[in-house]
């Protein structure tokens, strides 16, 4: 069973680390396009793990698969149009997961078209695994950031489209916000939320190019 375990975390570390980083990359250089250079001078302008992992948010979602990266830090008074922008750069993020995850199917089909050999049958078969997390990993943390809790990215897009960001329940979510999605994601009741959509993108996909 701590086999399997290990196993499990080593399939699901590429997906994970590949889709924190684009995930905070897409934010940051959409930001930096955007004309807020806060992101470029905090070093933030990289798909490097290593700039983006927060480490409380990285070791839960290998505990309990939900987790989050470092937020990548935005000045929205240097954007032309601070409202739009703020969402335009909240929304990239979940974006890149899913053009990611579409990117992983293609390599998938793209695989299937290989021919093997019995000797690497078990190899072929581990990318697979591989992949196939890592599509899943980032349909999940492009669904999982779009919820309408502070920190996450939903939160900006809910709340400046309707105008509720100088309103007392924001300041009451951004307080508490880490504290409501770790009793969410202990309780398992996260899983529950994103689960029906995450499924619903996942089976979307496949048929795409399955």
């Amino acid at each position: 069973m701590v086999f399997s375990g290990l196993r499990e975390t080593l399939l699901i570390l590429p997906g994970i680390l590949m889709g924190f980083s684009f995930h905070e990359y897409a934010h940051a250089q959409v930001a930096v396009w955007l004309g807020d250079d806060t992101p470029k001078n905090q070093g933030r302008l990289s798909i490097s793990p290593l700039v983006h992992i927060d480490p409380m948010g990285f070791l839960l979602l290998l505990i309990a698969r939900f987790g989050w990266a470092k937020p990548v830090q935005i000045n929205p008074r240097n954007f032309k149009n601070p409202k739009r922008d703020d969402i335009l750069v909240s929304l990239a993020g979940p974006a890149m997961n899913i053009l990611l995850a579409i990117f992983f199917v293609m390599i998938i089909k793209g695989v299937t078209f290989i021919p093997v050999s019995q000797a690497n049958v078990g190899i072929l078969s581990t990318l697979i695994e591989v992949l196939q997390y890592a599509v899943w990993i980032n349909i999940a943390l492009c669904v999982f950031n779009l919820l309408p809790i502070p920190p996450l990215d939903g939160s900006h897009v809910f709340f400046g489209i309707f105008n509720l960001k100088r309103k007392e329940i924001y300041y009451q979510l951004q307080s508490n916000g880490r504290i409501i999605l770790l009793i969410l994601i202990i309780t398992n009741v996260i899983d529950k939320v994103i689960g029906i959509p995450s499924q619903f993108i996942y089976g979307k996909i496949l048929s795409i190019f399955f």
